[in-house]
């Protein structure tokens, strides 16, 4: 198989830009690197098709491996035609090949091969010759063999059927036919297993869809129930289109006595060996794509969340709610540097409301607080009112905002959290995490497993390794597509950082400790074991302002330097004009083709040293839509149909958007609800997270706690 030219069918790019990425990634560069700092080497690929690109190429390459496997195989059983190799060698998935492979595949004792050991593959074959001339059970008799517990004619014929019904099954054309059928035309169906059970599942006590148009997030959802016991899941063939056509294939003869056993052997062969087989190849294949699909969402949802605008040159109160055990308090200045911590206990069982508000009101003005960020976990609406009355009645000028807590107490009960805070308890750290959240999402949110983040569907029951793999790629671009301070960052963030393992992360950190801060982007190269292979691909994306070299304050590679500095000089600028920013420089460099060739530096290259040293150290998070800043609370019981409301995009899935309105309870805008200037395959063409949407209210049900929305009937 011409991998190069496949990949490059399959993405619609040319094979010379796939040939080129394949060296480049061959070579150990990371996607990130190659994206940004390798644009003339593949015609400016970006770095979703670039992970595509290395995704489809690590499964061709596994394919083509396992093919050398089943090749060597078949030959050592001496049984690899021409035919077949060259059948091998055209199988596009592990599924066709797979099916190639199964005639030659070491079975444990099968009813087959108890019945060759009997000696009665020769009846097999008399029969499958349909060449009979005499009664079936007179041939048969030749094969009676007591020892080998062949007593009858009859059971001679058994054994030669079962011999036939495995071979039927090993058929890899058989099989293409029959999943390629079952898919276009069968369906997947549910039942309860106790239809008086209460559960989430209640939509699929009697369910049925085609296989071949089943949304992703019902195969899940049908996957978890099944699981969890409260369904019975099949799929449901066109069982008879199949019986015909293998009948059609095998069947050549109008011979009584041997059409009767072959029509036998063939269903037989299906319901006992075919259909569980190919239904669970069907549902494993329904499964991974809505798995790939989910990931997909996950990761585009992941992205908005760790690319949210930092609130910047804010002190904030981080404030993480709680009955029982009170609400904890962290207080950060600008930089996210703890100033104090504190316990209170507005909520029940302690319901100490005005000794809060005393407390809370004077740690706000000891320390300057301007924003409450505010988990949005247990107790998070009586914390909410509690602060929105505390505003008002101390007249404060003091905001809120509600921020996503999931993954705070995972991140607090930590090595990581231990270690940045060997002498808070969990309460306290979960407290600075959720202040530093609004502060910094990025820088924050990386110390948390990315699944534990919670913006995803059904995370818990798919391939917990390829969500793993997905998730990280999707930080690893986030970090590197905004940068890091090489002088503030944490390990947990350097080491998301093209070319930095979590090791080098951790001497990088250890190196500044005890040498004081960076200079230059070449003090990297004292690290330990951060050698020059590293350094090209982290250097890019690590700042350091105020250093030696204005160069490494902006994501220009050390490798460009001298091309930069030979564009200001030309220019009529100097290297210190980077710090404020060579404002017009876009305009009055415009002749770009001549540029790059004077300068021997790739066209793409010159356009982003251009734009960096326009707007040196731009973070691209600042196009993102800013968090909605609250001083007043709803309550759901406030909700009133036909309302219009301003809320953030909190979660994406399959058929819908969760929004906050400010009730503490997240409503639903239906995919059906997005917009009504066209059709909407999937929320996310529509929105992403961290989106501020206006909102119409459609129903409420404070019962259920379900608030409906809707988007396309806004006036």
């Amino acid at each position: 198989m011409d991998l190069i030219k496949k990949i490059a069918d399959e993405l619609s790019i040319k094979s010379w830009q796939v040939e080129a990425v394949v060296k480049l990634i061959d070579e150990g560069n990371t996607i990130p690197f190659i994206a940004r700092y390798r644009k003339e080497a593949h015609g400016t690929l970006n770095d979703e098709v670039l992970r595509n690109l290395d995704e489809r190429l690590k499964y061709l390459r596994g394919l083509e491996d396992r093919k050398k496997t089943v090749e060597s195989a078949i030959e050592e059983q001496g049984k690899l035609t021409k035919e077949l190799k060259d059948a091998i060698e055209k199988a596009e998935t592990l599924v066709a090949l797979e099916d190639l492979y199964r005639p030659y595949k070491q079975k444990k004792r099968t009813r087959a091969s108890i019945a060759k050991e009997a000696g009665l593959e020769g009846l097999s074959v008399l029969i499958q010759l349909q060449n009979i001339k005499k009664p079936l059970s007179e041939e048969a008799a030749a094969y009676i063999n007591e020892e080998k517990n062949i007593n009858t004619a009859e059971e001679a014929i058994a054994g030669a059927l079962d011999i036939i019904a495995e071979a039927i099954s090993d058929d890899a054309e058989f099989r293409k036919y029959i999943r390629e059928l079952t898919v276009k035309e069968g369906l997947i169906t549910s039942t309860a297993k106790d239809e008086k059970a209460q559960s989430v599942y209640e939509n699929y006590y009697d369910f049925s869809d085609q296989v071949k148009k089943i949304a992703g997030y019902r195969v899940l959802a049908l996957n978890r129930g099944e699981k969890e016991k409260f369904l019975t899941v099949k799929v449901e063939a066109p069982e008879e289109k199949i019986i015909s056509y293998l009948e059609r294939k095998i069947i050549k003869k109008d011979e009584k006595e041997t059409s009767e056993a072959l029509s036998a052997a063939i269903k037989d062969s299906y319901n006992r060996l075919i259909k569980p087989s190919i239904e669970r190849d069907i549902r494993t294949e329904l499964t991974e794509k809505a798995e790939d699909g989910a990931i997909k969402v996950f990761g585009s949802n992941l992205t908005q969340l760790l690319m949210q605008p930092p609130v910047a040159g804010k002190r904030v109160l981080g404030w993480d709610p709680a009955f029982r055990t009170g609400c904890k308090l962290a207080l950060v200045d600008e930089t996210g540097a703890v100033l104090a911590t504190k316990v209170v206990f507005p909520t029940e069982p302690q319901n100490k409301v005005a000794e809060t508000k005393k407390i809370v009101t004077e740690l706000i003005k000891k320390y300057g607080i301007s924003l409450i960020s505010v988990g949005n976990g247990t107790a998070s609406r009586e914390s909410e009112k509690i602060i929105a009355d505390m505003i008002k009645e101390e007249n404060l000028p003091v905001s809120y905002v509600i921020v996503n807590e999931a993954g705070a107490s995972v991140y607090s009960a930590s090595k990581l959290a231990t270690e940045e805070f060997p002498k808070f308890d969990v309460g306290q750290r979960s407290a600075v995490s959720i202040a530093r959240r609004i502060q910094d999402p990025l820088a924050e949110l990386v110390k948390i497993e990315p699944k534990a983040i919670g913006v995803g569907q059904y995370q818990h029951d798919m391939n917990q390794k390829k969500l793993e793999e997905a998730l990280n790629a999707v930080v690893e671009d986030c970090v590197n597509k905004v940068g890091v301070d090489l002088n503030t960052a944490s390990a947990a963030l350097l080491g998301y950082i093209s070319g930095i393992s979590k090791t080098v992360a951790t001497n990088v950190v250890k190196y500044r400790e005890e040498n004081g801060k960076f200079n230059s982007r070449k003090d990297l190269l004292k690290v330990p074991k951060l050698g020059p292979k590293a350094f090209t691909q982290c250097a890019g994306f690590l700042r350091i302002n105020d250093g030696k070299e204005p160069l490494d304050a902006t994501s220009v590679h050390p490798e460009s330097y001298d091309a930069a500095k030979a564009l200001l000089k030309k220019l009529g600028f100097t290297p210190k004009d980077i710090k404020g920013g060579v404002t017009g420089i876009s305009l009055i460099a415009k002749d770009t083709a001549n540029l790059s060739k004077e300068l021997g530096i790739g066209e793409p290259t010159l356009k982003d040293i251009i734009s960096e040293l326009e707007k040196p150290g731009r973070d691209p998070r600042e196009e993102m839509p800013k968090p909605v800043l609250r001083t007043d609370v709803m309550d759901i019981k406030d909700l009133k149909e036909g309302m219009v409301l301003k809320g953030t995009v909190r979660n994406v899935i399959d058929f819908g958007v969760f929004v906050d309105i400010g009730v503490h309870q997240d409503g639903l805008v239906h995919v059906s609800e997005l917009t009504d200037k066209r059709f909407v395959k999937h929320p996310l063409e529509v929105v992403s997270v961290g989106d501020i949407v206006d909102v119409k209210v459609l129903g409420v049900d404070p019962a259920r706690k379900r608030i409906s929305l809707s988007m396309k009937q806004v006036k």
